[in-house]
């Protein structure tokens, strides 16, 4: 993919290192402007996506994966970005799988759009769980990686 073809997601992006239950090397990425999904209360269900992935011996994902889980990525924030009915607000890579988080108003209509998303790509060995998570606690709880500076 070129540089000039890469997609741009909407939103305000950080990236900070942490560390898994396993000591091993975790990469958070979380989404800061959301402010508007997170007043609305009916974003009450957090939705995991999960893809787990034989990595490197440092638990990351070898180059192809890495690769196909970019593109997956890209195709999923545009897909939200344009039928806003999830927000995408963190991404976790590292110690063998990736991890995105939304938290959603709606979840047949996010299972439809998932589909419709990732239909483009070969089929992922993906896993998702939903609860309720009125609080956003998990936002809560990942943002607390972000490394701020003054």
């Amino acid at each position: 993919m070129t540089q000039e073809s890469q997609y741009n997601p909407a939103g305000e992006w950080w990236t900070a290192p942490a560390e898994g239950d396993s000591g091993r090397l975790i990469m958070v990425t979380g989404r800061r402007d959301i402010a508007r999904f997170r007043s609305n209360p009916k974003f009450s269900t957090r939705v995991e996506v999960t893809w787990p992935y034989e990595g490197d011996k440092s638990g990351m994902p070898l180059p192809d994966t890495s690769e196909l889980m970019q593109q997956a990525t890209e195709l999923l924030q545009k897909c939200f970005d344009k039928d806003p009915v999830a927000v995408m607000t963190g991404i976790y890579t590292g110690d063998g799988e990736r991890n995105w988080i939304f938290y959603t108003l709606s979840l047949p209509i996010f299972g439809r759009k998932l589909n419709e998303a990732l239909a483009p790509l070969p089929l992922l060995p993906i896993r998702i769980a939903a609860e309720n998570d009125p609080g956003w606690e998990e936002y809560d709880e990942m943002s607390q990686a972000e490394i701020k500076l003054d």
